[in-house]
């Protein structure tokens, strides 16, 4: 299990299935820049905030930008903030792992 208690299994799952942003698709660095922007560094992400549903249907990866902006708000609300709105991250352009929370 890795520091953010993602099993090994899980978390190679997620990697193979998650190459851009579940949300802006934006392709990821796997490692920080040692200079300029974060945002796309893969981070963790519950897409149903709750911790303790750690399932390859919650359980994804989404860049610093996203995540930062995301923090504790429901996927729903996010996609309503202007955030999304200013990026066209709409509920048809996210990933399908992350449309599937919304049904």
């Amino acid at each position: 299990m890795n520091k953010w208690e993602v099993p090994t299994w899980l978390e190679a799952v997620v990697r193979r299935r998650d190459r851009t942003c579940i949300y802006c698709r934006i392709p990821f660095l796997e490692f920080p820049a040692s200079i300029g922007s974060q945002k796309a560094v893969a981070t963790w992400e519950h897409i149903i905030n709750d911790s303790s549903i750690v399932t390859r249907e919650n359980i994804a990866r989404c860049c610093g930008s996203c995540s930062s902006s995301k923090g504790t708000k429901t996927l729903s609300d996010w996609l309503d903030t202007s955030y999304c709105k200013q990026r066209g991250i709409t509920r048809g352009t996210i990933a399908g792992v992350a449309q599937q929370a919304l049904v």
